[in-house]
């Protein structure tokens, strides 16, 4: 598999099922917070774990974009969050996140979370990482978008993803079986790196 030199491939931890969601209330690019609980009512909360420069998040992006269009209207509720340090990764920072946002045409809320303790508390490893909770808020999937990769011609689909939110949407548990999702490694803080992450 041709990946190219500079892309590390790091895999999802693949969280526990049943996990619950944890609290969170973050800034977006412009300073306005937003938390888990502001989406009390929708029966399902995807938090996706991305960020700007990742080739493999780069490669899903208009994708990502796709799916908020198609599942934001069904009552889905969606949050991505950027937990890259941005003090080595000035690309992902929060007016580059605006940026972004603008380019791709982003329709959910795009977080930072600058001390990254919601990604470590999610068990987020890589971007893209996908965590998906139920009415309840407990993780009934983390996985793959899809089987899309930079380096395969598979078309970008979130064929995954959309099973599973169409599953909990309609009140189903999604398949058990789950790939985990491929992406570079999160790009921690030194010295803040969860233990799951050595």
């Amino acid at each position: 598999m041709d990946t190219g030199s500079a892309m590390a491939m790091t895999p999802s931890t693949m969280a526990a099922l049943g996990s619950p969601a944890p609290d969170f209330r973050l800034p977006d690019p412009d300073g306005h917070r937003i938390g888990r609980d502001d989406f009390a009512d929708a029966p399902a909360l995807l938090v996706m774990v991305i960020c700007n420069h990742c080739p493999f998040v780069k490669h899903l992006r208009h994708g990502l974009a796709s799916f908020g269009h198609d599942y934001l209207p069904r009552g889905l509720a969606i949050v991505a969050i950027n937990a890259n340090d941005v003090a080595t990764h000035p690309d992902d920072s929060p007016a580059k996140m605006k940026e972004e946002v603008a380019e791709v045409g982003y329709p959910f809320p795009y977080l930072f979370d600058e001390t990254q303790e919601v990604a470590k508390a999610l068990g987020a490893a890589c971007t893209p990482d996908f965590f998906l909770f139920d009415r309840d808020r407990r993780l009934v999937y983390r996985g793959q978008f899809d089987g899309s990769r930079p380096s395969n011609n598979d078309p970008v689909t979130g064929a995954d993803l959309r099973a599973a939110a169409d599953a909990v949407l309609a009140g189903r548990t999604p398949a058990a079986e789950q790939r985990p999702s491929i992406g570079c490694n999160i790009k921690w803080r030194a010295g803040n790196a969860p233990a799951y992450a050595s």
